[in-house]
């Protein structure tokens, strides 16, 4: 198999009140700021937990208040009388500095309007605007109630820690997009046909939005940039809304795409941009032929994939794809095919932003190598994944991602690319290809 065709096979409910401008409005009473412990080069943390499965995740959305930053989440809703638990608030300077800026530990409080009856409870704290300077890191800790006179938790347990950096925009967005049920949207997509709320703080802002196609899939690790076709510098637009939604009302989106909220430009409020990606009602799953067959991107040749979507049954077709890889094996076949798309389903989880998280570069080393043993994150912004033994060296291999945000795609990440990583690479997707022995 030459180059060409080597490089083709790779790619070929709660209820939240608004008043009448649709504005919620409350300002929570501050601790102060506690004494700060160092945190030695040894300690400082790795971050591959969060990229493991979880059957729980602590996801936090920031809403700027005044000289307040508030944060909110959902939680399931405890026994009836039990108290709700603590949050431990450390402001770093960077992710990989020895002392934090400020610490406090504070109750979470259910939001005003909410229903202390239902199943999910939308809760809060504030911290000073002040104590959180654009370009630090806010780490989150949730500490459960005392059960057996023992506080659970962990720093890097995905379930009760969460790590934000600061960005300018994150510190100055004045609203929280809500789903249908009144929770906080915690995730950067809702899927077709999904209502979402603007929950701002003050005046209610009118709401415009303008969709564009999503990008493509992730380049293979040791593409050289340099020699692929120049991108285009903007995406086009595909279509915008005609009026701005009045504040408060229920937004639609029917169709998938990536959408640019524009939400402001009453009393003199600047507008500002937030970018919410619509996607299949399967997602982050797939159960359709197509959205079987598109994540084969990495592994098959665009030959192959053809042959997939023109099957008379593709899904079988799919199976039978696994099949053979498997060498005729049905229960090893299964597994392959619940391991490969479980890290597709992930990847999205993970990684969805301006694309699918499958499409993303983390999310392409995520599907094809997994999950990394170990992720540093550098002052810079920067991550590196570390995986032990992927050649019979038995030597570790780092991958740079480097931060490449942009209004439609704040966290996005681009991978640091090398011509060595070709051997490795395709060894990878051979593994999945031909893989009696392999695993």
């Amino acid at each position: 198999m030459d180059g060409k065709q080597r490089q083709s096979r790779v790619y070929g409910r709660l209820g939240f009140k608004f008043n009448n401008r649709g504005a919620l409005f409350v300002l929570l009473s501050l601790l102060g700021s506690a004494g700060a412990a160092a945190q030695t080069p040894e300690q400082r943390p790795d971050f591959a937990r969060f990229y493991q499965p979880s059957t729980s995740r602590l996801l936090v959305e920031t809403r700027r208040e005044g000289d307040s930053l508030r944060l909110l989440l959902n939680r399931p809703a405890g026994p009836a009388g039990q108290p709700l638990p603590t949050l431990r608030l450390t402001v770093w300077p960077s992710y990989d500095t020895q002392r934090p800026l400020w610490q406090a530990t504070q109750r979470l409080r259910l939001y005003p309007g909410a229903d202390p009856a239902s199943a999910v409870l939308v809760l809060t704290v504030a911290l000073p605007a002040a104590q959180a300077p654009a370009g630090a890191v806010l780490q989150v800790r949730l500490d459960q109630p005392v059960l057996n006179n023992q506080l659970t938790g962990s720093d890097q347990n995905p379930a009760t820690a969460a790590w934000l950096r600061l960005t300018p925009e994150r510190l100055a967005r004045p609203f929280v997009l809500l789903d249908s049920m009144g929770l906080v949207l915690t995730r950067p997509y809702v899927r077709s046909g999904e209502a979402v709320a603007i929950a701002g703080f003050g005046l209610g802002q009118p709401v415009r939005w303008r969709r564009y196609a999503t990008s493509a899939a992730a380049l293979p690790p040791f593409a050289d940039p340099r020699r692929q076709p120049a991108a285009p510098r903007t995406l086009g637009v595909l279509d915008s809304s005609a009026a701005a939604l009045p504040a408060g009302q229920l937004l639609r989106l029917p169709q998938q795409g990536l959408y640019a909220l524009r939400v402001g430009g009453a009393g003199g409020e600047p507008v500002r941009t937030v970018p919410l990606l619509v996607v299949e009602t399967s997602f982050p799953g797939q159960s359709t032929a197509p959205e079987l067959i598109e994540p084969l991107l990495y592994l098959t040749t665009a030959a192959e994939r053809q042959q997939l979507r023109q099957a008379a049954d593709p899904k079988r077709a799919v199976d039978q794809f696994w099949l053979a890889s498997a060498g005729g094996d049905q229960a090893r076949g299964r597994d392959y095919i619940r391991r490969y798309y479980g890290l597709v389903t992930l990847a999205n989880e993970l990684f969805t932003g301006h694309k699918a998280g499958w499409l993303t570069d983390r999310g392409l080393l995520y599907v094809v190598l997994g999950a990394p043993a170990s992720v540093r994150r550098l002052g810079t912004g920067e991550e590196r994944w570390t995986y032990d033994a992927l050649d019979r060296t038995g030597r570790a291999t780092i991958f740079t991602f480097r931060p490449r945000p942009s209004t439609l795609a704040p966290d996005n990440y681009e991978l640091v690319r090398r011509p060595e990583y070709q051997t490795l690479w395709y060894a990878a997707v051979e593994r999945w290809r031909k893989t009696l022995t392999a695993r």
